[in-house]
């Protein structure tokens, strides 16, 4: 039987707006375009590559640390769900 690995959040979902399917990200790690994040709350769970996101309104290539992202989500996500690198 296969254990799943314990994965290091890079994040945490703070706020999501349904209207528009936007999840806003604290990050205690970077993240950059191109990286595929998975989403996790109990046993809800999604993966997607990440197409664009913004800081402060401004589209950025990449984040740091400390960033608070907004990124588009393919799923609804709830406040408090981690965000991990796939």
């Amino acid at each position: 039987m296969a254990t799943a690995t314990k994965v290091k959040p890079i994040g945490k979902v703070v706020h999501y707006y349904d209207k528009i399917g936007v999840a806003i990200v604290e990050l205690v790690k970077p993240l950059k375009v191109g990286d595929t994040v998975l989403f996790q709350r109990g046993e809800f769970e999604f993966e997607q590559p990440i197409d664009s996101m913004e800081v402060e309104h401004a589209s950025v290539a990449k984040a740091k640390k400390g960033d608070v992202i907004g990124m588009k989500v393919d799923q609804p996500v709830k406040e408090g769900t981690l965000v991990s690198l796939a």
